[in-house]
């Protein structure tokens, strides 16, 4: 019979050799909290295998939330529903329960500068992680550019077909930067590999009308709204500044 010591040791040897970091880190805890609630074996097993089961979704939620790339984290808890009067709560929440994810579905948010857009953006973006979705966090600009260089090197092809198996792709400040020609074919290209297989939730400070401001070819417009928008949400979130109006609200609460 081993014993506490020599037991410990074996579980170190091979939870490594089978990577459960987890069952090793904790199976001296665990054996101890065991004995106290007076487990079954068959309980305490259960119990090992389940936090080892968290612990390894977590881990994979984390690297999920870091591959996307987002600016910074934002939750809904931080946004403030009742200064952003234009944005509908229920709306929201119907989209935080992922279902336009599992159907395609497009999203798009219009609105002026501070309304946000970006907020909810990546709002979306980690519920969706959350629910075990690769998400990819791109500004139109940068998207753009990446493209660009791609086709330079004679590889776009391949970065077409990375953005097109991205379950959720968070497209955002469509309408800061003008695109010429080639930019506009560029972003056709992924629009058009992702059309009713995979989501794009984009964030745009124009109206779709003043679009053609940004996108020179006229003959692209129509088509990039037409793949935004198909069977979309759309949020209007205003012209308001959210960030004036929540800096407003905690002033009142305060005097």
């Amino acid at each position: 019979m081993k014993s506490d010591a020599g037991a410990l040791a074996s579980i170190d040897i091979s939870a490594r050799s089978l990577r459960l970091p987890s069952v090793r880190r904790r199976a001296q805890s665990q054996a101890g909290e065991a004995e106290r609630d007076h487990a079954t074996y068959l309980e305490f097993r259960a119990n090992v295998l389940a936090a080892e089961f968290d612990d390894r979704e977590e881990r994979r939620r984390q690297r999920r939330i870091s591959a996307a790339g987002f600016p910074r984290l934002k939750c809904l808890s931080n946004f403030d529903l009742y200064a952003a009067t234009n944005v509908n709560a229920a709306t929201i929440a119907m989209l935080s329960s992922g279902g336009y994810l599992e159907r395609g579905e497009p999203v798009v948010m219009l609105g002026d500068s501070g309304t946000g857009k970006s907020h909810l953006l990546i709002v979306l973006g980690l519920k969706a992680c959350e629910q075990g979705h690769s998400v990819r966090y791109v500004t139109c600009a940068q998207l753009v550019n990446e493209l660009a260089e791609a086709a330079d090197k004679r590889r776009l092809s391949k970065l077409v077909a990375r953005y097109g198996r991205v379950d959720l792709l968070l497209l955002d400040e469509l309408g800061y930067v003008a695109l010429d020609a080639r930019g506009a074919e560029l972003l056709f290209q992924i629009l058009t590999e992702r059309e009713e297989k995979s989501s794009v939730t984009t964030a745009s400070n124009l109206p779709f009308s003043e679009w053609g401001k940004v996108i020179s070819d006229v003959r692209l417009v129509a088509a990039i709204i037409d793949r935004l928008t198909f069977n979309a949400t759309i949020i209007e979130t205003g012209s308001d500044s959210y960030r004036l109006c929540a800096t407003k609200a905690k002033q009142a609460l305060k005097s």
